[in-house]
């Protein structure tokens, strides 16, 4: 079995890793080409070109990249299309993935999968019908979300989150990290996440410095702790030189994948609290049960654009799924200094509200039981009308 897999971004990495481990349980002859990270090619894929590359995020962002992301679109395309997998797995990034399986529709008769149901419930309705125009079947992340796809007309099956199998961190291994960098039981520890793309880097990483500064006046034993992501880890060396605190960095580079991966998942479960850029990672630090700060911001254009086509109120998965409002996010005009600073100081202050919703979360989101990536797997296999499956 040969299947042509696209990732886009760090958690589509995170989740082709996990797909992939399901696929070679259950069909151990399987193959796989395509484009992916680090955790995609520790599971056997090398990459057409580097995944970073196409890690951009809002409008204005992308458009000076345009003409080489389209260029790399072609590129995957053709590289499927010659390959002639028996399914193409295309992970997230719908902007990218979704242009490269309409090309290979339209020159092969390769069966197209995507993982991740667009999010119609939050802006952008009519992208359920764009996609199931080229895509034969959706896996989704969330379980309110299949209805959504069924009703444009494409197969999609509710598989269950990642962040839902993430193993528990024993007592003994959080103070083992703690003493490995210095920090003392007494010292409040704070993870800050500011993302994995440059452009959130950049953006997010001052403002959080400047957030920072009452904080620490306020609480002046606050240690802080910080996953860096392998493409920004110099960015995020030079943007945190100048915060009131010098975070402890966890950089990667160097270290195998499932090293570095295992030392970020005990940062998440040994801080106490955490300051996070809005995304899936919220689903790790409830699997954690770390509460936290959610913060996120767009480019100017990006933003105003954005924020008229969005339907909720909120963009935090952990209030989406409880359907609660106990994490406090600061988007848009919100994020700024002074206002995520008071944040960030309410959560220490108080932090009782978010844990059952956090624990609720990860129940809806299966578990517990199957392993998302395994569900993901046998979804596909399934759907494929593939024998001999458990």
């Amino acid at each position: 079995m040969k299947v042509f897999l696209i990732a886009g971004e760090a958690s589509g990495d995170v989740l082709g890793a996990a797909l992939m481990a399901g696929l070679k349980k259950h069909q151990p002859d399987v193959t796989f080409l395509g484009v992916g990270g680090a955790q995609m090619e520790a599971e056997g894929m090398q990459s057409l070109f580097p995944m970073h590359e196409l890690s951009v995020m809002g409008l204005a962002e992308v458009l000076p990249k345009y003409r080489h992301l389209k260029r790399r679109i072609a590129q995957t395309a053709e590289a499927a299309i010659a390959a002639q997998p028996d399914v193409l797995i295309s992970i997230d990034s719908p902007d990218f993935c979704l242009r490269v399986a309409k090309l290979v529709k339209a020159g092969s008769t390769v069966r197209t999968v995507h993982y991740v149901a667009p999010s119609v419930w939050a802006w952008r309705p009519k992208r359920a019908d764009k996609m199931a125009r080229v895509i034969d079947h959706v896996l989704a992340l969330l379980p309110f979300e299949p209805p959504y796809m069924e009703a444009a007309g494409t197969a999609c099956d509710f598989v269950g989150h990642p962040a839902a199998s993430i193993p528990v961190v024993a007592e003994a291994e959080k103070q083992a990290f703690r003493a490995r960098h210095d920090v003392a039981e007494a010292n409040p520890l704070l993870l800050v996440l500011p993302g994995s793309r440059r452009g959130e880097v950049k953006r997010l990483g001052p403002r959080i410095g400047q957030a920072l500064e009452p904080v620490v006046a306020r609480h002046p034993q606050l240690r802080v702790v910080l996953p860096a992501a392998r493409n920004v880890v110099d960015q995020v060396r030079e943007v945190t030189s100048a915060w009131p605190v010098a975070p402890v960095i966890l950089d990667p580079t160097g270290q195998p994948v499932a090293q570095a991966e295992t030392e970020k998942r005990i940062a998440f479960a040994a801080a106490d609290f955490a300051l996070a850029t809005s995304g899936t990672v919220a689903l790790e630090l409830a699997a954690a049960d770390t509460p936290m700060v959610s913060v996120f911001d767009l480019n100017w254009l990006s933003r105003e654009i954005i924020k008229r086509m969005v339907r909720v109120d909120t963009g935090n998965l952990i209030n989406l799924v409880t359907d609660t409002r106990t994490v406090p996010e600061f988007v848009g005009e919100n994020c700024v200094p002074n206002k995520i600073g008071a944040g960030v100081m309410d959560l220490i202050r108080d932090a009782s509200a978010q844990r059952q919703a956090m624990a609720d979360c990860m129940d809806a989101l299966g578990r517990g039981g199957v392993p998302p990536g395994e569900r993901a797997a046998l979804a596909v296999l399934k759907r494929m009308g593939v024998q001999q499956l458990p």
